[in-house]
C-alpha cells in the first residue's frame, strides 16, 4: 500500500463491511422519531387495537425510499441536496429560506419542551421551564464544541436505550394480546383514512432527512461505491425505526384498548407511564420515561447538528462562496444556526407562541416533505444532473416516491385546511 501511495496512484475508498455501516442512517431515523410519533403510535394502540400494523410498515418503507434518493443524490453527483434545489430556481431557495428560519425559532421551543416533560416527570423539583432551557444548553454546547464523532457516540448510545426501554416494555405486555390478536387484520376503518396517512407520514420523517448527506460526508462515504452500502444503512435504520414504533402500538394496544383509559398530546406520555407502572411495576413507569426523553433528546440533536448544516449550505449556495462541505460545520452560518435553535426560542417558554408565526410555521412545514420527495424524483431522474443511467432512479424508486407526493400532499391540504378554519 505504501507503494502504491508512493507512487501517487489514487486508492479507492472501500465501503465498510456489513457489521460496521450502522450510522448515519440510524442518526435521521433517530432525530425524525420525536414525542408526536410516540403518541401517534400509542393513540393508534389505543384507538384501533393492531389494525395500523401495516402503516407503520408502509410508512417505513416510504422513508427509506426517501432517505435512500437524498444519499445516493449526494454519492452519484458529489452535491449537496441543497445544490440541487438551487439548480431548480430560485423559488426553491427562497421557500427554504423563509422556511427553515421560521422553523427554526419554533422548533427549537418546542423540542425542548418535550425533552423537559420527561425530566420533569422524574425530577420535578425543577419546572417544566427549567428543564426545557437545561435541555436546549446541553444540546447546544454538544454540538457548539463537540466533534461529530461525539454527536454520532451520544445519539448511538441514545438510540439504544430508548430501542431497549420501549421494545422491552412492549416483549413484557405481549401475552396481554391474545384476547386482541385479530385486530391485527389489515384494514381500514370507516374515517380514518387521514388518521392512517398521518401515521405512514410520521414514522421517522422530518427535515433531518434531508441531512444525510452530510452525515455522509462526516463519516468519508463518497462516491459511487458507497450506493449499496448506503441502500443497507437506510434499510436497517428504518427496520430498527419500524420495530421501535411497533413497539409503542404493541404497549397502546395491550394496555389501553377495550379500556376508558385515553391519552393526548405529548402530556399524555406521562399519563402512560403512569398506567405503564401500575398494569407492571413502578419501574416500568421511570424506564418509559427514560426512552420518552431519549427519544426527544435525539430529535433535539439531531436538529441542532442536521438542519445547522442545511442552513450553512444555504448560506453557502446563495453566497457562492467556496466553502467545502467538510467545512460547513466550521462556517459561522453552522454556529449561527445553532445559537439561533438555542436561545431566542427560549423567549417562547415564557411568552407563548404567537399565533401568526405558528400558522406560517404549520403551512411552510406542511409543505417540505412533497417538497423533499418531488424535488428527488426530479433530480434523481434527470439526464442533466445525473449522468449515468444505473445511477438513475429505477421503477421501483420512482412508485415509492411518487406514492410519497400523493400521501404528503393529502397530509398537506388537511393540514393547511386545519389551519386557515
Amino acid at each position: 500500500m505504501s507503494e502504491l501511495n508512493n507512487l501517487n496512484i489514487p486508492v479507492k475508498p472501500v465501503a465498510p463491511k456489513k457489521w460496521s455501516i450502522i450510522g448515519p442512517g440510524l442518526l435521521v431515523a433517530a432525530t425524525g422519531v420525536g414525542a408526536g410519533d410516540l403518541v401517534a403510535a400509542l393513540v393508534a394502540g389505543q384507538n384501533y387495537g393492531l389494525v395500523f400494523l401495516w402503516a407503520i410498515l408502509v410508512g417505513s418503507i416510504l422513508k427509506f425510499a426517501l432517505n435512500e434518493g437524498v444519499g445516493r443524490w449526494h454519492l452519484v453527483t458529489g452535491k449537496t441536496i441543497l445544490q440541487g434545489w438551487n439548480s431548480m430556481g430560485k423559488w426553491t431557495m427562497g421557500y427554504f429560506g423563509v422556511y427553515i428560519i421560521i422553523w427554526g425559532f419554533v422548533y427549537g421551543a418546542a423540542a425542548s419542551s418535550s425533552s423537559a416533560l420527561a425530566l420533569t416527570a422524574m425530577f420535578p423539583a425543577l419546572p417544566l421551564w427549567a428543564w426545557a432551557i437545561i435541555s436546549s444548553l446541553l444540546g447546544f454546547v454538544l454540538i457548539w464544541w463537540g466533534k461529530f464523532k461525539t454527536f454520532e457516540n451520544v445519539m448511538n448510545i441514545l438510540v439504544g436505550i430508548m430501542f431497549i426501554t420501549v421494545v422491552g416494555s412492549a416483549i413484557i405486555v405481549l401475552p396481554e394480546l391474545g384476547s386482541i390478536i385479530d385486530t391485527s387484520v389489515p384494514k381500514l376503518p370507516e374515517g380514518s383514512l387521514i388518521y392512517a396517512l398521518g401515521l405512514i407520514g410520521g414514522v421517522g420523517g422530518s427535515i433531518t432527512m434531508a441531512s444525510y448527506g452530510y452525515w455522509l460526508q462526516e463519516n468519508k462515504w463518497e462516491g459511487n461505491s458507497f450506493v449499496r452500502t448506503v441502500r443497507i444503512d437506510s434499510a436497517i435504520a428504518y427496520i430498527v425505526t419500524a420495530i421501535f414504533t411497533i413497539s409503542l402500538l404493541i404497549l397502546g394496544a395491550a394496555l389501553l384498548y377495550g379500556t376508558d383509559a385515553s391519552i393526548s398530546g405529548e402530556q399524555g406520555l406521562v399519563s402512560f407511564a403512569s398506567i405503564l407502572g401500575n398494569e407492571l411495576s413502578p419501574t416500568f413507569r421511570r424506564l418509559f420515561l427514560i426512552g420518552f426523553w431519549s427519544a426527544s433528546f435525539t430529535s433535539l440533536l439531531g436538529v441542532w447538528n442536521g438542519v445547522s448544516y442545511l442552513y450553512a449550505d444555504f448560506v453557502r449556495t446563495v453566497k457562492k462562496s467556496d466553502v467545502k462541505n467538510s467545512q460547513l460545520s466550521q462556517t459561522k452560518s453552522f454556529k449561527f444556526f445553532v445559537f439561533w435553535l438555542t436561545f431566542p426560542p427560549m423567549l417562547l417558554h415564557f411568552i407563548g407562541k404567537p399565533v401568526g408565526l405558528i400558522i406560517a410555521y404549520g403551512a411552510l412545514g406542511a409543505l417540505f416533505m412533497p417538497f423533499l420527495a418531488f424535488t428527488l424524483i426530479y433530480l434523481l431522474n434527470s439526464k442533466k444532473q445525473v449522468a449515468t443511467l444505473e445511477n438513475r432512479n429505477k421503477w421501483l424508486s420512482n412508485t415509492f416516491l411518487g406514492l410519497s407526493i400523493v400521501i404528503f400532499v393529502v397530509l398537506a391540504v388537511n393540514e393547511l385546511i386545519n389551519i386557515f378554519s
